[in-house]
C-alpha cells in the first residue's frame, strides 16, 4: 500500500530540484548510453585519461574526441554550427572567454550541475552555460643547465637574444587569453610583446611545445601553463618554475554543453563527472590544480590563496579576442 504523504513530498522536492535548476531528473536516475562527441583542447594522453576515468563510471557511453588547439577546435566547432549541423556535443577548451562568445552566440546548453555548490561560484557562468574544471596558471620556465633564474615577465623580454619561446594565441586558446590580459595590465601592455619580438622570441602553436624546447634545452625560457612546467620538473627534466612578480593570468578549461546536443544525458553526465571530487581527483593524479577544496593538489603547486592573478572581465576580451589575435599577427608577422 503506497503511502500519500510521502510520496507526495518526493515528487515535490524532485520539482522543486527542477524550479532551481540544480541537476534534472534524467541525470539523477537515468544510466546514459550511446554516442558523446568530445571536442577539446587537452593535451591527447590526458584527454584519453578523462574520457577513460568517465567511461569507468558511465561503461555504456562511447566517446569520440577532436583534439586540437583551442582556437582550432572552435573555428571547426563554428564552421560547423554555421552550416546548422555542430558535431560536438561537449567542448572542453581553454578559457572562459571563449565559452562567452559561444554564450553570446546561443550555442551552449544552460545545466547547473548539482556538482557545482563544490566549487567557487567565480569560477562557472551564473547562468550555467560552463564550468571551470581546474585551475591553469601561465608561468615562467627555465632551463636550469642553461640559464640563470629570473623573476618577473619584464625580464623575460630581456633574455638573450632567441633564448625565449612562446605559444601563439593564434592557435593556443590559454596564449590568446595571456593576450587579452597581459595587454590590458599596467606596466606590462603591448610594449611588452613588442619587447619580446625585439627580443626575437621564438613562437611555437601549443604550450606542450614550449615545455618540450625548454627541456630539450633549444631554448632557455619559456611562457608556458604550469602545469606543463611542473610535471616536466617532476618527471626529471632540467627545469625549473617561476611565478612572475606581477602576477599570472589563470584558466580554467571550461566545459559546456553543445546547444541540441542529441545525447543531453550524456552530455550533463561528463559535465557531473569533471566537477566530481572523483573527476577532480583525476585531474589532480594527471598534475593539474582541482577547483575542489575536498581534493588534494599534486606535488609542487602553491596555494590558490598564494597566486597574485591578473584578470580582465571574460566578456570584454571575447569581444577584442579577434583584433588582439590580428594585431599580434601583424607584429610577430604570423
Amino acid at each position: 500500500m503506497i503511502r500519500p504523504l510521502p510520496l507526495l513530498a518526493m515528487l515535490c522536492t524532485v520539482a522543486l530540484a527542477q524550479a532551481l535548476g540544480w541537476g534534472s531528473l534524467s541525470s539523477v536516475w537515468a544510466k546514459p548510453s550511446g554516442a558523446l562527441r568530445l571536442y577539446t583542447s587537452q593535451p591527447d594522453a590526458d584527454a584519453q585519461k578523462t574520457v577513460s576515468a568517465f567511461r569507468e563510471v558511465y561503461p555504456e557511453v562511447s566517446v569520440e574526441i577532436f583534439r586540437s588547439g583551442t582556437e582550432e577546435v572552435i573555428s571547426r566547432f563554428l564552421l560547423e554550427a554555421e552550416k546548422g549541423s555542430p558535431q560536438a556535443d561537449v567542448l572542453l577548451v581553454a578559457d572562459a572567454p571563449t565559452f562567452e562568445l559561444l554564450k553570446s552566440r546561443n550555442l551552449l546548453e544552460s545545466y547547473c550541475s548539482p556538482e557545482a555548490k563544490a566549487i567557487a561560484a567565480t569560477y562557472y557562468d551564473p547562468e550555467c552555460h560552463y564550468f571551470g574544471t581546474k585551475i591553469l596558471a601561465t608561468v615562467i620556465v627555465y632551463n636550469t643547465a642553461k640559464a640563470q633564474p629570473i623573476d618577473s615577465w619584464a625580464a623575460l623580454a630581456q633574455v638573450p637574444q632567441g633564448q625565449a619561446v612562446m605559444p601563439s594565441p593564434t592557435y593556443s586558446g590559454a596564449a590568446a587569453y595571456n593576450l587579452g590580459v597581459i595587454t590590458r595590465t599596467p606596466g606590462l601592455g603591448w610594449e611588452w610583446y613588442e619587447a619580446l619580438k625585439k627580443n626575437k622570441t621564438v613562437l611555437v602553436q601549443g604550450n606542450g611545445a614550449v615545455a618540450r624546447n625548454v627541456a630539450s634545452g633549444e631554448q632557455s625560457y619559456g611562457m608556458v601553463v604550469d602545469f606543463l612546467a611542473i610535471r616536466s620538473r617532476n618527471e626529471g627534466s632540467p627545469v625549473e618554475v617561476v611565478y612572475p612578480k606581477e602576477g599570472v593570468p589563470v584558466i580554467t578549461e571550461p566545459v559546456g554543453i553543445v546547444k541540441g546536443t542529441p545525447n543531453l544525458e550524456a552530455a550533463q553526465a561528463f559535465v557531473d563527472f569533471l566537477l566530481s571530487q572523483k573527476g577532480q581527483e583525476v585531474a589532480a593524479e594527471m598534475g593539474y590544480m582541482p577547483l575542489r577544496q575536498d581534493v588534494t593538489p599534486p606535488k609542487g603547486f602553491p596555494a590558490l590563496s598564494e597566486l597574485k592573478i591578473l584578470s580582465a572581465p571574460a566578456a570584454e576580451l571575447a569581444e577584442s579576442r579577434e583584433a588582439d589575435k590580428a594585431r599580434f599577427a601583424k607584429l610577430f608577422g604570423e
